[in-house]
């Protein structure tokens, strides 16, 4: 069996690929960034894709190993009322990738510098995994006028390392893990584990196509190392806020979901039964009606 076939056994590759070649129909646009206070350059950058139209802007903020395409099924659902913005991060997609150290502030001014570009007045930020660490963050720095969080990332736990153990090896540099893991194919089907060494197989791909999400994990592989969690401060946020887990998910436990529902003043919490963690990827259908009714909820009332 070759590792082409035994990812073609993994959904949510295969969902990824389809997304990365649907979204394809909508534009791509650029546009730089000045004035950032990120050493090595003053300028970079931001790559996204928008669709409909709409007084509310709708800011869509991706994952670890994803980009802006993640987003094609929301964008889809809402466009029709709504300017939908999905934009890839900092050292993601085709977005600049500066050689720097990075952290959730840069993800932050690098967004900030992008709403000031299109002059986006409070829009409504959409984040999931790292991207809701990202939109928290930044709603914890400026005004929103809402905020939708799935899925989202960013409250210590210091259990990571040890749930994680696994991502250490695909961390590491060099071709000979490349090599191990595809030695393990053939042996694979004897041990019935070919879909954990697809998932295994997928996620190295996708950590070398983002050297970001790389650096990232490795930088904080110790607890000691989560300095820019954003429990502490959660009740600064000030927007209204919609946080929707997924109730198996397996990469973000649910107690992350109540930490932030609990910690900004009026939160909703929301959980999507039977969804796992690729929530705007494979959960859009069950999503939809939670954000639409929220969005709703923003708009100025009829006197």
């Amino acid at each position: 069996m070759r590792e082409q076939e035994l990812l073609e056994r993994l959904p949510l590759a295969q969902r990824l690929a389809e997304l990365r070649a649907r979204i394809q129909e909508i534009p791509l646009q650029r546009v730089q960034l000045e004035g950032l206070t990120l050493a090595g350059a003053e300028s970079y950058w931001a790559a996204y894709r928008e669709l409909g139209q709409g007084e509310m802007p709708l800011l869509f903020l991706h994952g670890f190993m994803a980009t802006h395409a993640n987003w094609w099924p929301l964008m889809q659902g809402l466009g029709d009322r709504y300017r939908c913005i999905a934009l890839d991060l900092l050292g993601f997609g085709q977005s600049s990738q500066p050689a720097l150290r990075y952290d959730i502030a840069v993800e932050v001014e690098f967004v900030r510098r992008f709403v000031e570009a299109l002059r986006l007045s409070e829009p409504v930020l959409v984040g999931h995994s790292f991207g809701g660490w990202v939109a928290a963050a930044y709603a914890i720095r400026y005004p929103l006028r809402g905020l939708v969080l799935l899925a989202p990332a960013g409250i210590r736990d210091d259990s990571f390392v040890k749930r994680y153990r696994h991502m250490r090896l695909l961390l590491r540099e060099g071709a000979w893990v490349d090599r191990l893991l595809r030695a393990a194919i053939p042996l694979a089907r004897w041990g019935r584990w070919e879909e954990r060494l697809a998932w295994l197989l997928w996620l190295r791909g996708s950590l070398r196509q983002q050297p970001v999400a790389r650096q990232f994990l490795r930088q904080r592989l110790r607890p000691q190392d989560a300095v820019d969690t954003v429990e502490r401060d959660l009740h600064s946020i000030q927007a209204p806020t919609l946080v929707i887990a997924a109730e198996q998910d397996d990469t973000i436990p649910l107690w992350h979901c109540q930490t932030y529902a609990a910690g900004i003043p009026g939160a909703q919490l929301k959980i999507l039964p039977g969804a796992g963690h690729a929530i705007p990827a494979l959960h859009a259908e069950q999503v939809l009606p939670l954000i639409r009714e929220f969005l709703e909820s923003l708009r100025p009332k009829p006197d």
